[in-house]
Parts: C-alpha cells; sequence; structure tokens
C-alpha cells in the first residue's frame, strides 16, 4: 500500500496569473480554477486564471510590440541575453523544481535533466543565431546577383502538454526567439506553474516586454492561437486529436504555418545477438515519467532465442521501480513518478482493464494508494495483433512485449503503426543496425541506446507522429521564412 506523503505547499509562492507584456497580469475572463496534486490530492490553488480569447488578444498585442523591440537588438546582444536567461533558469533550479514535484509528483532526477536541458537549449541557441544567415550565389553571366536570407514569421504561438512544460517550452520559445520571433504560449492547464514561473525570469534576463508571453486556459484560448489572423506560426505538442484540431483552425484561418509533435507508440527491437543487460536496463526508459513520455519505447519485439531472458529481466526492473512508488518526490533519492493528474490515472487504468483481455498479464496492472494518481508498472505479453495496449499510446507505465522470428518479421511489426517519432534497437551487428535503421519507419532511431533526444539533433516524427521538427539548426529553420532575392544593378 502506497502511503499518503505530505508535502508543504508554502515554500515558495505559485503563480496563478498571466505573464503578458514582462510582468504578471490579471486575466479579462475572471473564471478561476483549481489544481490538486497527483502526489496525495491536496489542493494547490483554487485561483488559477484562465485566459480567454480576448486575452490572446492581449498577448499578441504584447508581443507585436516586443517583435519590434527584439529587431532592433543586435544577435552579439540577443545572444547575451539567451545565456544569461539559461544562467537564471539554473539560479532558479530548486523553485522550477518544487513546482513540478509537489504538483504532478515529478521525481528528481527527471526534473533536473529538464531544467538543464533548458539551460542547455537557450545557451546553443543563443551561441549559433550568427550562424543562422542565407545562402549567396555566385553572379549569373548577365551581371545579376542571387542570394537567400533568413527572416522570422513575426508573431507566433506555441501550445506545450502536461508532462514535460519546461523542456518544451524551451523547444520552442529558444528557437523561435533566436530566428528573430516573437511568441506567445500556452502552458498546459494541468501543470502550468513552472512555465508561469520561468516566464518571468524572461524580463530579469533583459529580454524586451512582450518577446515571451505565457497564458494558461482551456480550449477557448488554444483555439484563439490556432485561428488567431495575426499568428503566422503555431508549435503544438500533445495528441493526434487535437493536433488535427490545431491544423484545421490554422488552415481555416491565415494558414499559418503548423509544427506538431503528437506522440509515439515507439519500438524497441532486441535481436538474439544483443547484450541482454545493457538492453534491459535502457529498455526500462519506458518507466521514466511513470511512461508519461512520447519518445519512450512501450512495444517490445524480442528474438524467440532470448525472448524468456529479456522478459523475465524486464519483469524484475519493474517489479522493483514498482517498489519505490509513493516516495516523496522532494527526495533526491526517488525514482519514480506518479501519473500526473487524474484524468490520465483513468485513461491508463482503462487501457490496462482493456488489456487483460487482449493479452496476458505478466506483472503489475493495478491501481495502488488511497491518495494520488498511483499505477503499477505493467507488462503484457502475448497480445493479440489488434490489442489496443499494442496499437495505442498508452501515456503510462505498460510495456508490451511480442516475439519475432527473423528480421523481415520484426521490421513489418514495429512499422505496422500509425506512429512514427522513436525506435529502438538492440543488436551486435553493425551491419544489421544500418540495415534496420533505414528501414524502420520513424524520425529518431537510438541504436543500443535509450534515448534519442538531443538538443542538435532534430526532433520530429514521421506518418501521425507529427511535422516539422523541433531541436538543432533544423528547428531554428523551422521558425523561420526563407526569402529569395534577385539584384540587378
Amino acid at each position: 500500500m502506497v502511503g499518503v506523503v505530505a508535502l508543504d505547499f508554502s515554500k515558495y509562492p505559485i503563480p496563478t496569473q498571466a505573464f503578458i507584456g514582462g510582468k504578471y497580469v490579471n486575466c479579462k475572463n475572471t473564471d478561476k480554477h483549481g489544481l490538486r496534486s497527483s502526489v496525495n490530492d491536496e489542493v494547490l490553488t483554487s485561483d488559477l486564471q484562465w485566459a480567454s480569447a480576448e486575452d490572446v488578444d492581449a498577448a499578441v498585442a504584447a508581443a507585436e510590440s516586443g517583435l519590434v523591440a527584439w529587431g532592433k537588438i543586435p544577435n552579439t546582444q540577443k545572444r547575451d541575453i539567451m545565456v544569461k536567461f539559461a544562467s537564471l533558469v539554473r539560479e532558479n533550479s530548486s523553485q522550477l523544481a518544487w513546482l513540478e514535484a509537489v504538483l504532478v509528483g515529478k521525481d528528481p532526477r527527471i526534473g533536473g535533466f529538464g531544467i538543464n536541458e533548458v539551460a542547455e537549449l537557450f545557451t546553443y541557441y543563443g551561441n549559433i543565431i550568427h550562424q543562422f544567415h542565407g545562402q549567396i550565389q555566385t553572379p549569373h553571366e548577365d551581371g545579376t546577383l542571387e542570394y537567400v536570407i533568413k527572416q522570422p514569421f513575426g508573431v507566433v504561438a506555441g501550445i506545450t502538454p502536461f508532462n514535460e512544460p519546461l523542456l518544451t517550452f524551451a523547444m520552442k520559445v529558444a528557437p523561435a526567439v533566436a530566428a528573430g520571433n516573437a511568441i506567445v504560449l500556452k502552458a498546459s492547464e494541468q501543470n502550468p506553474l513552472s512555465t508561469l514561473f520561468i516566464a518571468s525570469l524572461t524580463k530579469a534576463a533583459g529580454f524586451p516586454d512582450g518577446v515571451i508571453n505565457v497564458l494558461t486556459g482551456g480550449v477557448e484560448s488554444g483555439s484563439s492561437l490556432a485561428s488567431h489572423m495575426k499568428i503566422r506560426m503555431i508549435s503544438f505538442t500533445g495528441s493526434i486529436q487535437v493536433g488535427k484540431l490545431v491544423q484545421q483552425a490554422a488552415a481555416q484561418s491565415n494558414l499559418k504555418k503548423v509544427t506538431l509533435e503528437l506522440g509515439g507508440k515507439s519500438p524497441v527491437i532486441v535481436f538474439q545477438d544483443a547484450d541482454l543487460e545493457k538492453a534491459s536496463k535502457m529498455s526500462a526508459a519506458f518507466l521514466a515519467l511513470n511512461g508519461q513520455g512520447c519518445l519512450l519505447g512501450t512495444r517490445m519485439y524480442v528474438h524467440e532465442d532470448v525472448a524468456q531472458e529479456m522478459t523475465m529481466r524486464m519483469k524484475g526492473i519493474v517489479e522493483f521501480m514498482g517498489q519505490s512508488l509513493g516516495s516523496d518526490p522532494l527526495n533526491p533519492s526517488t525514482m519514480t513518478s506518479p501519473l500526473f493528474n487524474h484524468r490520465q490515472k483513468d485513461v491508463v487504468m482503462k487501457f490496462i482493464e482493456q488489456g487483460k483481455s487482449e493479452a496476458t498479464l505478466l506483472t503489475g496492472g493495478e491501481a495502488v494508494g488511497e491518495k494520488g494518481c498511483y499505477v503499477q508498472p505493467t507488462i503484457f505479453v502475448n497480445p493479440s495483433k489488434s490489442a489496443k495496449v499494442l496499437r495505442e499510446e498508452v501515456f503510462g507505465p505498460v510495456l508490451t512485449i511480442v516475439t519475432f522470428k527473423d528480421e523481415q518479421e520484426a521490421l513489418d511489426m514495429a512499422n505496422d503503426t500509425e506512429y512514427g517519432l522513436a525506435a529502438y534497437v538492440h543488436t551486435r551487428d553493425l551491419g544489421r543496425a544500418l540495415r534496420f535503421t533505414k528501414n524502420l519507419q520513424a524520425g529518431m532511431v537510438a541504436v543500443n541506446s535509450a534515448m534519442a533526444y538531443d538538443k542538435a539533433r532534430p526532433f520530429g516524427g514521421w506518418k501521425q507522429s507529427g511535422q516539422g521538427y523541433e531541436n538543432g539548426v533544423a528547428g531554428l529553420e523551422d521558425w523561420s521564412q526563407t526569402k529569395s532575392v534577385l539584384l540587378s544593378l
């Protein structure tokens, strides 16, 4: 039985207002919403302000002013501002981590990783601003000169998810402002506190008022951003269903550019020559964030020769991790998190209950504790081909294991999905690794590793896992427009 962890909610202020034009402001909408901790169900606040379409208009107006001011700042000064912001993020890491720990129970390792990557992303993009330029072609025979330049869209927007609000904030905001834009970002209504606080650090870093604005709210504010006639690009991270609505609203308004990161059902393929100890440890990454991660490998395909050993290794790891459920998220030794809200807990439990009739439950499969959002890490084996736990994104600590006989069968099963975000391959055969990764239908692949993420590596999915790119130079280019110029003297 998971015990109830007592949390002190008074250590830091709870931000509840929108951040518009360089300061916290009251929303014109008078609706207030509550947030309760997924750790112990206690209410953190009942005063979270909810942005309306009118508030979105105010944020866009602030961004228009910020855009002008930002455009007058030299690139070297922009770099210094972004690097200073990164430093402020590190200085305030304890408060940022606390805001997520008490609300969603994020464990210290994952929380610390996300905050560090925020600082890394702003530093990275700050330092490559001066490298971001177009192309000049040699003069043509007729004396004309042709060149290509990259320019910002202007006012842009972002919508972030509940599982990694800070990291996705940085993945959108850092390249957006580095490319010269001003941005209005809607934080997750279920996990907005750390994002609302980090926005305030932009003022101390030296960003002009209005360059970075943060709102929180529901359907109205999100729809207003997607359909706003003065917003020229929007980046959304979340579900396929909502991503399609964002794209529809963008098309029906002003045909704004849309970048989508829509989750995944990432396969893990373990061949008979794999280092099973390493493969099992790497594959245990599906438990990070308690399974609430788009990149996580939750479909495991194991060669029949090593299936029994690999399955027992995964079972042991899962059961060991399950023993730490309910640990204090403020304790540095805590390794697990709850599900981040009751709605997600209900979704995961519905998947698990249906999975019990579509596959064999190996371990886990139950909600635990009288308070909070805890679910046992769960493994299913031998699922039917149509099993929902095999085919759909659960976004929880649920792994499904399937055996295969040969490489082609493994490839066919791995690609048999509408998702295409990430994939993981474990083999000692270099030729197989190169051949197999080329044929996988996924935007990111890791071989003998657990993580396909890196700030300098393009982040994006195939199929219905999304469109466009974040991170790396590709992410910077995604937030800019191309202009070709023909000069004749």
